[in-house]
């Protein structure tokens, strides 16, 4: 496959991005309790993030339009480097609250890459396979970055936080120096400073509407599951942080096949994407009730299903999203992202106090929401279906 060169450096730097998320990410709920933390505490780490993303990433997707993809992306991935160092050398619980805030106040990184390959793209499908590279990447970084960030996190707990944190800077440094601006025509409209707008603008849009409902639904249960995940890989099963990487790696070649070969050559090819939509609701709805059990074949079963079918869910829901308005990707990207900050607040919120009540209940609860979204997947399509009637009748008054 021959990939355009400008594509290649988005997708080295989304690489560098992500291989860098997914070195903390088994080590993060050690570490925090290392300083005397509760359960809680660790969730709330994901959700102060999330709050302050809530707020940053409307406004850096709209400011790409406006001042470019370049700048956004370059800012973000400077203050994710800052974010990571200053937890890394915390010394106390409100050092690491304040490296999260860093981290969340700059959170442009990966909807400026969509929106540069979503700027390469020529056509929906286009589009959508583009999305699915992002994907793939998303995939080979879970794959090398909890296999490293385990082994890190055996010989000392900040190490994988140094870690991430440098891979950060030199990620800047290599954005500067090679990735070329995409944006072919700057928008004109005003930016907006607060953080609901975004939804409430996406929420006026009718074939907008439904979609945004089941993406929050979709990114509260991913949130639930993910916050609470080595905790419960710990309670569970008894597993430290070098097993919850190893986990984590395997679900990373999950997500590299099924989004770097499957989305192009077989789901896009083989399903309509509303359809495609419905059946993977039901796949990961299936997933998150087999995590419910405490047993290593239904951890398999519910890995496989969550891990399929969300990483093809959020491609093609990412994708119909931003096809809603090609004039306006941008802006409906930095929407879904609100949205998906919205649910990174609310899931990991959720999350602590139900692992307390039993570590099991999270996941139910995971289930019961993906459900949800079905429902309004469902419903959304009656309803474009009777618009799509509705607009093709035409009314024959005899003469």
């Amino acid at each position: 496959m021959k990939i355009n060169p400008k594509k290649l450096v988005v997708l080295i730097t989304v690489f560098i991005d992500i291989a860098g998320l997914g070195i903390i990410i088994p080590v993060l709920p050690f570490f925090v309790k290392g300083f005397g933390a509760s359960d809680m505490t660790v969730t709330l780490l994901f959700a102060v993030y999330s709050f302050f993303a809530l707020f940053s990433a409307p406004f850096l997707g709209s400011l790409s339009d406006k001042i470019g993809r370049r700048p956004v992306l370059i800012a973000s991935l400077a203050s994710s480097s800052i974010g990571w160092l200053v937890f890394a050398a915390a010394g106390n619980i409100w050092m690491l609250f304040l490296g999260r805030i860093i981290d969340g106040l700059a959170a442009g990184n990966i909807s400026t890459a969509q929106s540069y390959l979503i700027d390469l793209s020529e056509t929906p499908k286009e589009r959508t396979a583009n999305l699915g590279l992002i994907g793939m990447i998303f995939g080979l970084g879970f794959i090398i970055g909890p296999l490293l960030g385990g082994l890190l996190g055996t010989v000392d707990h900040t190490l994988p936080f140094y870690a991430v944190g440098i891979m950060a800077g030199i990620n800047t440094l290599l954005a500067y120096k090679f990735l070329p601006e995409t944006l072919k025509e700057k928008s004109k409209n005003k930016i907006s400073l607060n953080p609901l707008r975004p939804i409430i603008t996406g929420l006026t849009m009718r074939a907008l509407r439904p979609s945004l409902l089941a993406f929050l639904l979709f990114g509260t249960a991913l949130a639930i599951q993910q916050s609470v995940f080595a905790l419960y890989l710990d309670k569970g099963y008894g597993w430290d942080e070098f097993h919850s990487g190893l986990i984590f790696a395997v679900m990373g070649v999950a997500l590299a096949i099924n989004q770097g070969v499957l989305v192009r050559k077989f789901w896009i090819k083989k399903f309509h994407e509303p359809d495609l939509e419905q059946y993977l609701f039901i796949g990961l709805a299936a997933g998150f009730a087999a995590l419910g059990f405490i047993n290593p074949a239904m951890l398999i079963v519910g890995l496989l299903l969550t891990t399929f079918s969300q990483s093809v869910l959020r491609v093609v829901m990412i994708s119909q999203m931003a096809g809603v308005d090609i004039k306006k990707q941008g802006e409906i990207l930095g929407i879904s992202n609100s949205v998906m900050s919205l649910s990174m607040i609310v899931g990991p919120l959720l999350a602590g106090p139900l692992f307390s009540l039993n570590i099991t209940a999270p996941y139910w609860t995971a289930a019961a929401l993906a459900v949800g979204a079905f429902i309004v997947i469902t419903a959304k399509r009656k309803m474009l279906a009777k618009i799509t009637i509705s607009s093709e009748t035409e009314i024959v008054i005899p003469q």
